[in-house]
This record gives structure tokens, sequence and C-alpha cells, in this order.
């Protein structure tokens, strides 16, 4: 029997030159769905003894070390990022550590799809496809946010004030892309009035 491998939902696309920003998957990292009480000491405590950061408590921020990251998505939910080469080892270590915790901690890597989305005018060509007002003041490097996007569920990532990660099921990943493609082509860029 062949061995089973990864194969992402964009391995057959690349974005072309002739976008105003670049764009492209990012299929190699891993994600761990962590539930569990806020409040509850024992398990921010055992949940930091593994990841070796706090989980952010804040709604819509994330916090990272190393390469491991912690996106806030409620108050007892995160989405922890790691390179997936490491995921099925880190999500043991997590599961030994939150054992007799009440908690939750479930691989779902292959869930999702992320894309990145670089340069000037990334925020405006998302702005296409989402009501949210990206050149606010309320979006900063590190925001996360659940949002509705070409209307469908998708989870937005700023890693920096111009490198931004969308995340979508993988059943939407190639009508998002798709949809990318258009929203992001050279001459179709949106010029908006910052004050």
């Amino acid at each position: 029997m062949d061995d089973l491998y990864f194969e992402s939902a964009l391995v057959h696309r690349a974005a072309p030159d002739t976008l105003s920003i670049s764009m492209r998957e990012i299929s190699e990292r891993g994600m761990i769905d962590l539930r569990g009480l806020s409040s509850d000491k024992k398990f921010m405590a055992a949940a930091k003894s593994v990841l070796g950061f706090d989980l952010p408590k804040a709604p819509r921020t994330s916090t990272s070390w190393g390469d491991l990251k912690a996106l806030w998505l409620s108050p007892d939910q995160w989405l922890i990022l790691s390179p997936r080469n490491k995921t099925t080892a880190l999500l043991a270590e997590l599961n030994a550590a939150l054992a007799k915790i009440h908690s939750l901690a479930v691989d779902v890597s292959d869930m999702r799809s992320i894309i990145r989305l670089e340069g000037d005018g990334v925020r405006e060509t998302l702005m296409k496809g989402s009501t949210l007002d990206l050149i606010g003041t309320d979006y900063k490097s590190g925001t996360v946010r659940r949002m509705r996007f070409a209307e469908i569920a998708a989870l937005l990532h700023i890693v920096e004030e111009t490198v931004i990660d969308i995340y979508v099921f993988r059943s939407y990943a190639e009508y998002t892309w798709a949809f990318l493609m258009k929203a992001a082509r050279k001459g179709a860029e949106v010029k908006l009035f910052r004050s």
C-alpha cells in the first residue's frame, strides 16, 4: 500500500505576474484547534507549558514565539499554528499536558487553506470582498478576525501592515483563489483616500 501524503487544495495554482500584489498558498503550516476555559488557570498553565507562551485572552489578537502562533478565535477557542511536520508531536504534547483538564485539542491542518497576500494595496483588494474597513485603526499587525469574504466564511490574520493571511475552508480554496485573482489584477486597483 502506498504511503499517505498531503496535497494542498491549491497545489496546481500559481499567481501570475499580472497581479498588483503577490499571492501564494501557504501549505506547510499545521493547525490545531484548541479549546478550553481561559478562566481555568490549570488549562492556561498547561497550554503555556507546551507552547512556551500565554494564549491570547484579548479578542481578535494573536501571540507567537518561534515558529508557533496562537490566534484568538473566541473566549474558549484558539487556532494554534505550527510547521506542518511538527503538528503531530505538538498535538501529542498538548493532549498529554491537558489530559485531566476540561479541554479539546484536535489537528485541523487539512480543514483550511491559507492564502497569503503581500504588497501595497492588499487591504484594498480584500475590501472588495468584505464589508470590513481594513484601513481603519482597528486592524493593526497581529489582528485576527472572522469575517464574510466574497459570501463565504473566512478568517483574516494581519501578519504585518502589508502582509495578510486569509484562511478559508478547503472546499472554498479554488473559489477564493479565483476571486482574488480578479480582484488583484493590475488595472483593477482601488485607491482610497486616507486621513
